[in-house]
This record gives C-alpha cells, sequence and structure tokens, in this order.
C-alpha cells in the first residue's frame, strides 16, 4: 500500500488515516467503550465482556500498527508529528493528560468509584467486578484496584510494544530491549505475583527493588516473607542481593540502561506507551538543574525513610530480632565515615561533584552523624520527633502515588515520557551515580560526521542536549541516561554508537564537560 501526498501545497500537508488504521481505532474503541460502559454498570456474567474488552484493545492496535508501519520502508518515521494535537500539546494532549490524570487520581484514593468493595467479603462492582474472572484465575480471590490497573498496564506495554516493534524494526537493539520490557512486565510484574498470591506468598515482583520497591523493609513485608519458609527467605535475600550486588555489578558493565530500559515497568510503559511523546521532553539547563535536585532529594528521603522503618521494624517490633540501637547507629556511622574518608583521601572519585554541590553532601552527612549520635544517647526513636512510619506514610503518598504515578503517567501528552524518571525515581538516581562514577557504559560520538541536525536531542527522552557533546566528539557520560539508544537510531549519519569502555575516572572527569547551546544564543560549559 502506497501512501504518497500528491499535494504541491506547502500550507495544508494532511496527514489522513487510512481504512485499515480506521479499523483498527474502531476496534480499540469498542474495547475501551466496554471499560466506559463497567464504571456505570455492573455486567451480570463478566468473563465475556472482559475477554471482548481486551482482545479487542489489544486487536485494535495491532491494526493500527499495521496498517500505520507495515508498508513504509525501513526506518524511524516520525512525520507530522509537531502537527498533530496529540503529540503537540495541543487540545487532544491536554484532554488526554487530565482524564489520565483523573483516572490515577480516583485509582490511588477512590477507588469505591471503580467499584471495589467497600468491605472485606462483599462483592466488586462497575469496573472492579469486570476484572473479577481474571484475578480469580491468576490470584484465586476477586479482584482489586490494583489488579484492575496492573491488567490494563500490562496489555498497554504488550499491545503499544508491538507496535514499537514495527517502528523500530530496522534496528536490533531496539527490538531486544522492547522484548525483554515486555518478557519482564507479563511475567515478572504481572502473573508472577498473582500465582504467588493464590499460593498464599507474599506478594512480590522480582523485576522491582529497594529504593523504587519503596515498602521492601516494611515490617509486613519483611514478616511474610519470613514466615513463607524457604520462598520467603529466598526473595528477602535475593531482594537484598538485588541493590547491594546484582544490580551494582550490571550496572558497571551496561549502564543503567540492562534496568531502566530492559527491566522496569515503569520505564517498559514510558518507551511503548509514551514513545509519541518522548519529544516533549524539556532539555534546557533550567530542566536539567531541577531535575539534579528533584531527583537526589527524593533520594535522600527514601534513604532516611527507609532507615527509620527498618529501625522500628528490627528493634521496637517485641519480636526478639539482633538489631539493637547502638548496633544500628554504629552501621550508619560506618557508612557515614567511610564515604568521608573516600572524598578526604580518594578525592578523584567524585572530581565530577559539582563543587557548589560538596557542601550540601558534608551538610547532610553532618546531619545523619548528629542524629545518630543524638539517638544513641538518648530514648528517642523516632527522627524528626515523627513515627518512621508516618514518615512511611508520607513518602507513600507524595512520592509512590501522587509523583510516579498521577504526575509521572498523566503528564506525557504535556511533558514527555520519563517526567517520574527524570525528576524523582529514586532508583534512577542510584543508578545514575553508579553509572556516572563506576560504569563501563558511554555513548560515543564523532563529531566528524555530525550535521547538527538535532534530532538526537530532540528525541532524547531524558531531556540531554546530545547534539552538544556530539558537536565536540566527546562521549556522554550522564547520570540520567537510560541507554535507550533512540538518539543513535534517529541520527542520520551514525554519529552515536552505544559501547562499553574501560573505566577511567579521571579521564572521564573532563569527557562529561560538554557545550551546552542555550536558547539565547550563548554557549556555556557545563558538567
Amino acid at each position: 500500500m502506497n501512501h504518497t501526498d500528491n499535494s504541491l501545497s506547502i500550507a495544508a500537508s494532511a496527514f489522513t488515516l487510512n481504512t485499515l488504521q480506521k479499523i483498527g481505532l474502531a476496534i480499540s474503541g469498542i474495547g475501551l467503550l466496554i471499560l466506559f460502559v463497567a464504571l456505570g454498570y455492573t455486567f451480570p456474567n463478566p468473563t465475556l465482556p472482559l475477554i471482548i474488552s481486551l482482545s479487542a484493545i489489544t486487536l485494535g492496535t495491532i491494526i493500527y500498527a499495521h496498517a500505520t508501519y507495515q508498508h513504509l520502508p525501513a526506518g524511524i518515521k516520525n512525520n507530522g508529528i509537531w502537527f498533530k494535537s496529540m503529540t503537540s500539546k495541543g487540545a487532544l494532549a491536554w484532554i488526554a493528560g487530565i482524564v489520565i490524570t483523573g483516572f490515577y487520581v480516583i485509582l490511588y484514593w477512590f477507588p469505591q468509584y471503580l467499584g471495589l468493595a467497600a468491605a472485606e467479603g462483599a462483592a466488586n462492582t462497575g469496573l472492579v467486578a469486570l476484572f473479577d474472572p481474571l484475578s480469580q484465575v491468576l490470584a484465586g480471590k476477586a479482584a482489586s484496584q490494583w489488579f484492575v490497573y496492573g491488567t490494563l498496564y500490562t496489555v498497554a506495554i504488550l499491545a503499544l510494544g508491538y507496535k514499537f516493534l514495527l517502528k523500530y524494526r530496522h534496528n536490533r537493539y531496539q527490538q531486544i530491549r522492547t522484548i525483554s520490557v515486555m518478557f519482564f512486565q507479563l511475567g515478572f510484574a504481572f502473573m508472577l505475583p498473582a500465582i504467588l498470591e493464590s499460593l498464599n506468598k507474599p506478594y512480590y515482583n522480582f523485576a522491582n527493588m529497594w529504593p523504587l520497591n519503596y515498602y521492601f523493609f516494611d515490617e509486613w513485608h519483611l514478616q511474610g516473607m519470613i514466615d513463607s519458609g524457604a520462598l520467603g527467605l529466598f526473595m528477602m535475600i535475593f531482594g537484598i542481593a538485588m541493590f547491594l550486588l546484582i544490580s551494582p555489578i550490571l550496572t558497571y558493565f551496561y549502564g543503567k540502561r540492562w534496568y531502566c530500559s530492559w527491566v522496569c515497568g515503569c520505564g517498559g510503559l514510558a518507551e511503548t506507551a509514551g514513545d509519541p511523546f518522548r519529544h516533549l521532553s524539556d532539555n534546557s539547563m533550567k530542566a536539567w538543574k531541577i531535575e539534579r535536585w528533584m531527583i537526589h532529594a527524593v533520594l535522600v528521603f527514601s534513604v532516611v525513610m527507609t532507615a527509620a522503618v527498618l529501625f522500628s521494624t528490627l528493634h521496637d517490633s517485641g519480636k526478639g530480632f539482633w538489631v539493637s540501637k547502638p548496633m544500628f547507629v554504629g552501621i550508619l556511622v560506618v557508612i557515614i565515615g567511610g564515604f568521608a574518608a573516600i572524598l578526604k583521601f580518594k578525592p578523584k572519585y567524585f572530581k565530577q561533584l559539582d563543587k557548589k554541590i560538596l557542601p550540601y553532601v558534608y551538610g547532610i552527612g553532618g546531619f545523619l552523624a548528629v542524629w545518630s549520635v543524638v539517638m544513641l544517647v538518648s530514648g528517642q526513636y523516632n527522627l524528626f520527633f515523627v513515627d518512621s512510619y508516618v514518615l512511611r506514610s508520607n513518602y507513600g503518598f507524595l512520592i509512590g502515588s501522587a509523583f510516579s504515578g498521577v504526575v509521572g503517567v498523566g503528564f506525557y501528552p504535556l511533558m514527555g515520557s520519563r517526567v517520574w524518571c527524570r525528576f524523582g525515581c529514586p532508583m534512577a538516581a542510584v543508578l545514575g551515580l553508579q553509572q556516572k562514577f563506576f560504569s563501563r557504559f558511554r555513548i560515543t560520538t564523532n563529531s566528524g560526521q555530525c550535521i547538527s541536525c538535532g534530532n538526537c536531542s530532540t528525541y532524547c527522552e531524558m531531556g540531554i542536549d546530545v547534539r552538544a557533546y556530539a558537536q565536540r566528539g566527546q562521549d556522554i557520560v550522564r547520570a540520567s541516561c537510560v541507554g535507550c539508544g533512540i538518539c543513535a537510531a534517529v541520527c542520520p549519519r551514525g554519529v552515536l554508537r552505544l559501547e562499553n569502555g574501560s573505566v577511567d575516572i579521571d579521564v572521564r572527569a573532563d569527557e562529561v564537560r560538554a557545550l551546552h547551546i542555550s536558547t539565547d544564543g550563548g554557549i556555556q560549559l557545563d558538567m
């Protein structure tokens, strides 16, 4: 099928839908219509409507994707993306943003409006009841709002992941990482936790880890794993090993892309459902400065909250755990002292730290040290004289729900697909620090071939001004880079390559400086 615009007009270029695209959208619309009907109507036999709805959404997306990309030659096509209302912050984008944001608000805080049973043992109604049959098969119990969300989340990644595979079918790296996130979302994030629940085992997502999994060290979660015998003990050991051992090793070899672009469900949704909005990410210097402060502030909040909750769990629970207050404080002092010693005697490992940030690093470390001593000599167990679980609750509300859910996905059509990953994800912050200082991964550039087209910077969902690095022929070693490889995929000259090299911190401290072309025409060197 050949779609050629024969119009010679430069004022009006129509982006019309072909017949198959219309059929695909219509079929998907039928599936979505059933979901909307279920908001206000409880199907007496929900099995058939559920099958029709999910099948129609998936099939319609597949038909639309085939009709859109299959007839085109290999290569990424983003034609007209700035002229479409949905992808240029137009009216449709604002409507979509408001609808998605509103759905998240209801999902997190008002699930009764979706039909969640008001009391345990009562029957679900509405949308939640529609998913009861599938929940009974997988988890052996009635659906919750989280099961509904997980199902729709998984369907979105699978269906739109297929669309992504067609669009980037010429690029083997994009194919592999997309299949990877589809596999981990379906198997590890959706089906495995449900099956574990059906076996009366703790809910556990092996593709999720602390600090992104901020409730890992909560008492109910730890106790649930302890009470589950050998399998629960394996979950606990695996979860701890993930962030202490497995993650640093994988990040050393592959950068943070092994998680953020190959495994993480948040990244998976951003790469599939969020792909049409990646060009909306702000790559200004102001956005970068805000990003660095916000994401590391969330990381500090997460660490402090976890430390307080973990101490309360292990010491105050009355269950005979061996961790005492002096021992816990001693561990904290050793960690802070070790970091200070490295900063003092091996400063080369921190050459990339902005000198303006160092006073804050010392300040935070000093505060934690003083707090440790105060907690040791007094009877105060709670940070800031606030109950640790109140601190945990505030973190869950502000970061785990409002930021990662409501803002992180609801703002796709307005701020790009990686708002949460850029500004709020503590896991991205940890992996970013490891990647920047201790990883072999970098994106290499060949400035001699660069024509300064700007495609790389335009389609970087993390807001990195890739072109500035490419123009100077400097390797891109940025904490925020998730290694999605789209910058290399859209480059018409093959300037950018995702590679692994040797770790030489002394050299890389100079490599990360890049020219940033500011919006007012000025040029400045940035770290």
